[in-house]
């Protein structure tokens, strides 16, 4: 037989997509399920957006683009990031236009990586930070960020996990699954951190955007942060354009030349009537205005969710005031099940499509995580029919 890959035994499939499609073989088959496991936006992208990309195509921009990414967009990267998170980075060498923001964070890895590094992640997090590590042939140690912590890691354990091996730490905040984020405090200390020990810090920054009390510290903003630090950004969550596959990388102009290379050998580029589109959606001012509007709407559900958990008295079900993203990572420990077979037994039972928290790490044991990106009537039936089964648990 013909050797494949085996680096790919060591990494599993998508829970979220595995409970997405399922849920949608559910609704072919004619069953009313409520849908709270995505991270997509409830709300279609603004049609000025398309406009854009339609007038951008009749132009005829449906031919290669540059591979670095048209010049006007690249500019428009650097005025969001000086204009929302306080960084200065210079369009012509430090930013790469990419192939939404995981892409993003596959060039930023691909470029730093080498074989047998250890790379630091924290536990829970999305598991694509995880996976594309191991892909690339590093070693990935996870850092625990228990919900006793607010799910940040104590800063003892990044000591704790740190090898002579140790090149990366990975981090995602606002946070997937939990919404949480650190002080400004906390990630000065963990630049400092990254200093004494000449390490690479990767932020995915895509929920950046979407907070529900002070805005969350970009990671490259702090002295001498830029010249280790590496920003992995998409205009999916923000903009409500998670089929367009837009994003960025922002980092040193030695690492986007390796990302670049890995670019131009993974995708050549985006596409350019996407790239007119994600240009116009970065600097137009009522775009900014649109995105603002749907972080009022997800705030607005999020206080429904935390003003029914306060009417419907469920101790079975605690649930943790998320500080940013689109999610609430409900604890459901005190029913000793595992969040694989409650979220089955939810779907099975009240209909509620939701994602286990083992999917994000063993931290996450327990826990099930809800979307808040859907409408608030679902957000609503949904969180009702949770607490419900609970209690009859």
């Amino acid at each position: 037989m013909l050797n494949i890959n085996t680096q790919f035994d060591l990494i599993r499939q998508s829970a979220t997509v595995a409970m997405a499609d399922r849920i949608l073989a559910l609704k072919a088959s004619g069953q009313n399920i409520v849908g709270l496991q995505v991270g997509d936006p409830d709300f279609g992208t603004h049609p000025a957006i398309a406009d854009a990309a339609v007038k951008a195509m009749q132009s005829g921009l449906t031919h290669y683009g540059p591979s670095r990414g048209y010049p006007d967009l690249r500019t428009a990267v650097a005025s969001k990031l000086n204009r929302d998170e306080g960084v200065s980075y210079d369009p012509a060498s430090e930013i790469l236009i990419t192939h939404g923001g995981i892409h993003a964070y596959y060039l930023a890895m691909q470029s730093i990586l080498n074989l047998g590094d250890d790379v630091l992640v924290p536990d829970p997090s999305w598991a694509t930070h995880s996976n594309m590590a191991i892909m690339l042939r590093g070693n990935v140690i996870r850092v625990p960020a228990p919900a006793e912590n607010g799910f940040i890691p104590f800063f003892e354990s990044w000591e704790k996990a740190l090898t002579a091996k140790t090149r990366v730490i990975v981090l995602n905040y606002p946070s997937n699954p939990t919404g949480a984020y650190p002080t400004r405090e906390y990630l000065q200390k963990l630049q400092d951190f990254a200093a004494k020990h000449n390490l690479w810090i990767v932020s995915d920054e895509v929920y950046g955007s979407l907070y529900y009390g002070e805005r969350p510290t970009c990671a490259a903003a702090f002295e001498g942060a830029k010249e280790r630090t590496l920003l992995v950004n998409s205009l999916s969550k923000s903009y409500a354009m998670t089929g367009w596959r837009v994003g960025y990388l922002a980092a040193p102009a030695r690492v986007i030349e390796n990302a670049l290379k890995a670019g131009q050998n993974s995708i050549t580029c985006v596409a350019p009537f996407i790239q007119k589109a994600a240009a116009f959606a970065l600097t137009d001012p009522a775009i900014q205005d649109v995105t603002a509007n749907m972080r009022a709407a997800y705030s607005r559900r999020r206080d429904l969710v935390l003003r029914l958990s306060h009417e419907l008295e469920c101790e079975k079900v605690k649930v943790i005031p998320p500080q940013g993203a689109f999610y609430f990572f409900l604890d459901l420990r005190a029913l000793k099940m595992s969040s694989i077979e409650m979220c089955e037994k939810i779907l099975d039972e009240v209909g509620v499509g939701l994602v286990p928290g083992s999917a994000f790490g063993e931290q996450g044991e327990g826990f099930i995580r809800m979307t808040i990106a859907a409408s608030d009537e679902d957000v609503e039936a949904g969180f009702r029919k949770i607490i419900e089964w609970a209690e009859k648990q």
